[in-house]
């Protein structure tokens, strides 16, 4: 959906990443890639080096990562599951704030995204962008007088949009526990969520101090 046709109530605004966070993507992008003969080895916190081809071992060149990735992404209905609690909890949490996804995937494929989220039940407006999270962030959430809060499972995203609207909670949230443990540190100002209970209670906390303050 382009930026300009969303519509946002006076209420607080939840911006959400896609993959890892609300689908799982780590787990079903392994399975798919052992269908096509390679595999996904956990040795740093990044795809390109680490998927490897089968039979060989060899490390696949990063044209063949895209062009995996680029199949992965048109195929992702049949190979995508939600995170453990995440439609349950952000369907709780919509009752209480506006809800934005913003994945980070080439909008071309956004339509097929689009699909496997509804069929899940989760119909909140979605944003597809290659762009910087940040300026997406504060053009959605502009000079309004309340809370904000950007989840995302990857640090230079929050980093992004820490400096685009500074007083936005930052909640870093990540499916695959494997590659997590790989993740760089976020920062200070992230607040580590281990799971989507613990990433309820850090976006309740904060809506409510905020309003109360």
């Amino acid at each position: 959906m382009p930026l300009e046709k969303l519509r946002l109530a006076d209420r607080p605004l939840i911006v959400c990443d896609v993959d890892e966070v609300v689908l799982e993507y780590l787990t079903p992008f392994t399975a798919f890639l052992r269908s096509r003969d390679h595999d996904l080895l956990p040795r740093s916190f990044r795809l390109h080096g680490n998927i490897v081809e089968r039979g060989t071992g060899s490390v696949a060149l990063d044209a063949v990562v895209d062009a995996l990735q680029e199949e992965f992404f048109a195929a992702q209905e049949h190979w995508q599951t939600p995170a453990a609690l995440a439609v349950e909890t952000l369907m709780a949490l919509g009752r209480d704030a506006d809800i934005v996804f913003l994945t980070a995937m080439p909008p071309r494929h956004a339509e097929a995204r689009r699909r496997l989220l509804q069929r899940i039940g989760l119909t909140f407006p979605m944003v597809a962008t290659e762009a910087a999270k940040g300026p997406v962030v504060q053009a959605l959430h502009g000079d309004r007088p309340l809370p904000v809060a950007f989840i995302d499972d990857i640090h230079y995203n929050h980093r992004s949009v820490g400096e685009s609207v500074p007083d936005a909670l930052l909640v870093r949230l990540m499916a695959n526990q494997v590659f997590l443990a790989m993740a760089p540190d976020p920062g200070e100002r992230v607040r580590c969520a281990t799971c989507w209970n613990e990433a309820n209670r850090l976006i309740r906390t904060h809506f409510q101090g905020v309003h109360h303050s």
